[in-house]
């Protein structure tokens, strides 16, 4: 558990830095707002990441094992890599920057998928929404440091001392996959490439029958649809209302990241009482209304108690929601082809993030942030209302 916890810190710190902390030194360097908007197509390899799964899920190093091998050499990588990004320039050379946040994010997607399936692969089925939680947590901890602490200390360091400092805690994290415990030696991988690709997909779309698993991929796709278009232009909208980057820092990451780690330890508690569904349904429900907290905000301006009380509610339920969407996700999985499966589930689950959050930039301008955030909220009920499906699609499978 402890390891899932740190492993949650490492899939975590890449995703801010060319994300939200990236955002705000694009903004500081008076990039346009519908550019930084479409900076989030760097997520690409997020969504395409089970294009290459079926390799990860076959070939393995021949030190550390099937899954700690690449998950340490996937770490390695993108400490190296962080340490370059920051020696960049978003006025001189902002598209080169991006053309090295999607091998960022490759290899970031890459880790993610051996994460998943070692966590998977780990963990009984009664443990896995405690160990959700846990490696939600370790994830938020890592936003933390790399949202607030890197906002915080840019505003005395230059960018590439703090892309520098990010690049040696991930070095540093490679203690996680070294001292992590042997794999399950009863888990026989694909034999073959052609295995390693249509097994798991086979496998998956027969379980329960065609409709039943496009339920179950339409739902992941949706769930948090809203929740990840209102947070991809909260660093713009908190800006745009007057608040400094240290207020960003102090309330949205401090406050915000502690409530979430609070939502993710609660939901990991109540679901050992909870079936996954029921905790969809309520964690699901004070998710959606969370957003329009920032609908209020729009309203009330600069005002730091408002700021604080809806990020405080807001992150709470999102760490909540994310609980319960990991547990699912991790269940309804094999074993045998762990690594492509919940690829395939992940990149589902990351296409908001990357296709319905680019014009997030455009819809912010054109409706304004009051109404933007309404229309997030409103996105959430898709999803929600899949739930009555995969509760009867869970029973049959």
């Amino acid at each position: 558990m402890f390891i899932t916890f740190l492993m949650g810190i490492s899939s975590g710190l890449p995703l801010l830095l060319m994300g939200s902390t990236f955002q705000a030194w694009m903004k500081e360097s008076e990039v346009e707002l519908s550019t930084i908007g479409l900076f989030a197509l760097v997520g690409l390899p997020y969504t395409l990441k089970p294009l290459w799964a079926p390799l990860l899920d076959r070939f393995t190093f021949s030190f550390l094992g099937r899954r700690r091998g690449w998950i340490f050499s996937f770490q390695v990588a993108l400490s190296i890599s962080f340490f370059i990004f920051g020696q960049l320039d978003p006025m001189n050379n902002l598209w080169l920057m991006g053309l090295l946040a999607l091998i960022i994010a490759f290899f970031s997607a890459s880790q993610d998928i051996v994460i998943d399936a070692f966590r998977r692969e780990s963990l009984a089925d009664n443990e896995l929404g405690l160990g959700s939680s846990l490696y939600v947590s370790g994830y938020r901890v890592a936003i933390l440091v790399s949202g607030a602490f890197a906002l915080y200390i840019s505003e005395s360091l230059s960018w590439s001392i703090v892309y520098g400092i990010m690049g040696a805690i991930m070095a540093v994290l490679t203690l996680a996959s070294l001292f992590a415990q042997t794999e399950d030696s009863t888990i026989v991988p694909p034999k073959s490439i052609k295995e390693a690709i249509i097994g798991p997909l086979k496998e998956f779309f027969t379980r329960g029958g065609l409709r039943d698993s496009i339920i179950m991929l339409a739902f992941i796709l949706l769930y948090k649809m809203g929740d990840q278009m209102a947070a991809h232009m909260t660093v713009p909208f908190i800006l745009d209302l007057g608040f400094s980057k240290t207020d960003y820092a102090a309330y949205v990451k401090v406050y915000g990241i502690i409530s979430m780690l609070v939502g993710g330890i609660l939901g990991g508690i109540l679901m050992v009482r909870l079936s996954i569904t029921r905790a969809l349904w309520i964690f699901g429900f004070f998710q959606a209304i969370s957003t329009l907290g920032f609908s209020y905000l729009a309203f009330s301006g600069q005002d730091y108690m408002v700021l604080a009380i809806v990020v405080a509610f807001e992150n709470i339920a999102s760490g909540l929601g994310t609980t319960a969407y990991s547990a699912y996700m991790a269940s309804i999985t094999n074993k045998k082809f762990t690594a492509t499966q919940y690829a395939l589930l992940t990149s589902i689950m990351g296409v908001p993030r990357v296709f319905a959050a680019a014009p997030t930039g455009f819809m912010a301008e054109a409706f304004g942030w009051n109404m933007f955030f309404v229309i997030c909220t409103l996105i959430a009920i898709p999803g929600m209302l899949l739930i009555f499906k995969i509760s009867k699609v869970s029973q049959k499978v």
